[in-house]
């Protein structure tokens, strides 16, 4: 099954959580933070303000930082996926 965003809406894939901190330590599974990272796996046309449809920022590919609490976690053929607006996106990596 393939996920189709509507309007300004981005399906992203999480990240997976860090399973050892910076100094070396590993952590439980109930440690684990929920990732705030992921990867853009698909992108809604945009938002239509004034007849007009806005291009979004983000593309496929693009991994991104997004809002801890914005969007709606589904399971799509056994794999997580987060939906959320385009303004739910904090920041995308940067290509040099």
């Amino acid at each position: 099954m393939k996920v189709l965003p509507l309007s300004d809406r981005v399906v992203i894939k999480p990240l997976d959580a860090e399973e050892m901190t910076a100094s070396g330590l590993y952590l439980p599974d109930q440690a684990k933070e929920r990732p705030h990272r992921g990867t853009v796996v698909a992108v809604g046309p945009g938002l239509v303000e004034d007849g007009t449809r806005v291009p979004m920022q983000v593309e496929v590919g693009d991994e991104v930082v997004y809002s801890r609490y914005g969007g709606t976690e589904v399971t799509v053929d056994g794999e997580e996926l987060v939906i959320l607006r385009e303004s739910d996106v904090l920041a995308k990596q940067g290509r040099e």
